[in-house]
């Protein structure tokens, strides 16, 4: 599905993953860019988040990117991320991946990394900061 950001609806959700390095660099942009406070974040290994969020599958949001818009809209990979950078004023940056064309090789190459990412950080990690990911081998599907 490829959004129009014009149709998001503030204040958006990122449902995130905080024991991951590669999601808290992005994270960590987003807040520093949040003034409008447009955007939330919560973070999916919080020991309660099935508690506050029992509608949602945790192990479906670690595998792909979620964010939840103010009317309840639920969107996934490149639009949960097209929708965070709408809401800190940035999303003008990410107009392409939703154009036709873009769009279908944003979402393979997001699909591609989402798969990876475990992996991923715990190569990449050590260089990003000091928050540790699990290690897992790359997904060769």
């Amino acid at each position: 599905m490829t959004i129009s950001r014009k149709d998001i609806s503030f204040p958006v959700t990122l449902f995130y993953d905080g024991s991951c390095p590669l999601c808290m660099k992005e994270v960590h942009w987003l807040q520093s860019k949040n003034n409008r406070k447009r955007l939330r974040f919560v973070d999916i290994k919080q020991a309660d988040f099935a508690q506050h969020y029992p509608h949602l599958d945790v192990d479906a949001l670690d595998n792909t990117l979620h964010a939840q818009w103010s009317n309840g809209k639920i969107v996934k990979g490149v639009d949960a991320t097209v929708s965070a950078w709408e809401a800190v004023g940035k999303g003008w940056l990410l107009t392409p991946l939703t154009w036709p064309l873009f769009s279908d090789v944003a979402t393979c190459t997001y699909k591609t990394f989402a798969r990876n990412r475990h992996w991923l950080s715990s190569k990449l990690g050590p260089y990003m900061g000091d928050i540790p990911c699990q290690p897992q081998a790359p997904d060769k599907n």
